[in-house]
């Protein structure tokens, strides 16, 4: 990405972050909609590539129904993208009253016994107003992980975001990562991570929809190592204002095997478990990437997909760094 380019995507998310968070909600809310359906229309890569992971999701779905998903699922998107550019503007009131989620018991127990907890999610709706909620509601602090950014005034918006959400922010980076989330687990605090898709060389592959792809071994490993519980959350959107959500029952630790074999288990455990969710909402599931492996460039390694724009390995912190809503 150019310097010019660098400067420009920059400048749209904060034109974004200062200008959307001041329109009236119904306003946003039509915004949303509106580039949602534009960008449909023009059936571009992105909505392409939505099609075709649904048809992984609703295998029986017919052209029209995909059509139709990948419809709601692009105003999904867009309903998360405008739901976070006016989250920091948002009042308690207002971020306690736009989610619910059902059997958080799960999880405000586990803490409650002293472990540290491990809460993993899919790209399911809108997973920072879940954390805001967290904060704000239950007032339990947490910490995550931000995949650096280019450039890094991009990268530093969307740590001060989530930050100004109460998160505490860790940036990827590799192993000093892996042992901050490891302390604040020992000492029976909350991580939060993200982790349907990992393309790296530490990816675990799993079977998922019938299909063969990789997932984090993060959440497992820490587990593991921190004696932490493990649990699954799925979120999903319905025609009101208010994010639903669900937290799933615990993932064990094997009581046999070795690290790597309890780490694929747990790992396969955990892709059941989202399946479950995006199964249930599939349009919900903002997945504008290439992520199974029969999909990618079998003659690349995983360090050369995740740099590869063919394939579009992309979160949506991505999509901001390309410059894409």
């Amino acid at each position: 990405m150019s310097a010019l380019q660098d400067r420009l995507t920059d400048g749209l998310y904060g034109l974004g972050w200062s200008t959307v968070k001041k329109l009236p909600e119904p306003v946003a809310v039509r915004l949303g909609r509106t580039i949602a359906d534009a960008t449909w229309k023009r059936r571009g890569t992105l909505v392409r590539r939505l099609e075709a992971n649904y048809a992984r999701v609703v295998p029986d779905a017919s052209p029209e129904r995909l059509a139709e998903l990948s419809r709601a699922g692009m105003r999904s998107y867009l309903r998360y993208w405008m739901e976070s550019f006016r989250l920091p503007a948002w009042s308690e009131e207002r971020i306690r009253a736009g989610c619910e989620i059902r059997d958080i018991h799960v999880l405000t127990d586990g803490l409650a016994s002293g472990r540290g907890v491990v809460l993993a999610l899919p790209h399911l709706a809108n997973w920072d107003l879940a954390g805001a909620w967290l904060t704000t509601e239950l007032k339990i602090p947490f910490t995550t992980v931000a995949e650096r950014l280019k450039p890094e005034t991009l990268y530093d918006r969307f740590v001060a975001y989530r930050e100004g959400l109460g998160m505490e922010v860790v940036p990827h980076d590799g192993g000093s990562a892996f042992g901050r989330l490891a302390r604040r687990l020992r000492d029976g605090g909350l991580v939060c991570l993200v982790a349907d898709r990992d393309l790296s060389a530490s990816g675990v592959e799993v079977e998922f929809f019938g299909e063969k792809t990789r997932m984090p071994a993060g959440p497992a490993l820490l587990a593991q190592q921190t004696g932490a519980l493990l649990l699954p959350a799925t979120l999903w959107y319905d025609d009101s204002p208010v994010m639903r959500g669900r937290v799933h029952p615990p993932i064990e630790v094997p009581g046999t095997g070795t690290r790597a074999e309890k780490t694929s288990v747990m790992t396969q455990a955990l892709a059941a478990a989202f399946a479950t969710g995006i199964a249930d909402h599939p349009e919900d599931w903002h997945m504008l990437q290439r992520l199974w492996l029969a999909d990618l460039d079998p003659a690349k390694s995983p360090a050369d997909l995740r740099n590869d724009p063919r394939n579009d390995l992309r979160s949506p912190e991505q999509d901001a760094e390309k410059g894409r809503p």
